[in-house]
């Protein structure tokens, strides 16, 4: 089962950004996935490690992006892609503390995220790259 759905409204203008962005769904929905197995804990943790790897590489793309197009709101942007590292972070530690994960806990805060920061930070950046 997907975790996050890819949807046209989630495209922001640069072709490597919204790619990217494509790619974490993906890496997310099969962390997701892995969750539900049993005996899965040296397999979680290298998925989570590998998603926050992903992640903040995509941000650093972006942020680089943003800097060159000298963003308005590049700061914001910022912040937010730093508290989703930090949680993401905080679920790392949980799991390695107590080798089980919250699925649902997990998708909501990720979900809620992303859904979040693709309709509102993104999509003012798509905003300000279209002017």
């Amino acid at each position: 089962m997907a975790l996050l759905e890819w949807r046209d409204d989630f495209k922001i203008g640069i072709k490597e950004v919204d790619f990217e962005h494509q790619e974490l769904i993906e890496l997310i929905n099969e962390l997701y996935n892995e969750a539900e197995k049993d005996g899965s804990t040296l397999a979680v943790l290298d998925a989570l490690g590998e998603v926050f790897m992903q992640i903040s590489a995509h941000f650093a793309l972006e942020e680089k992006e943003m800097r060159q197009l000298k963003y308005d709101q590049f700061e914001d942007h910022k912040e937010d892609h730093e508290a989703l590292l930090d949680s993401i972070r905080d679920i790392m530690d949980e799991y390695e503390e107590r080798e089980s994960l919250d699925k649902d806990e997990f998708g909501e805060r990720l979900q809620d995220w992303f859904v979040n920061h693709f309709s509102t930070k993104d999509a003012r950046l798509h905003k300000f790259l279209q002017h």
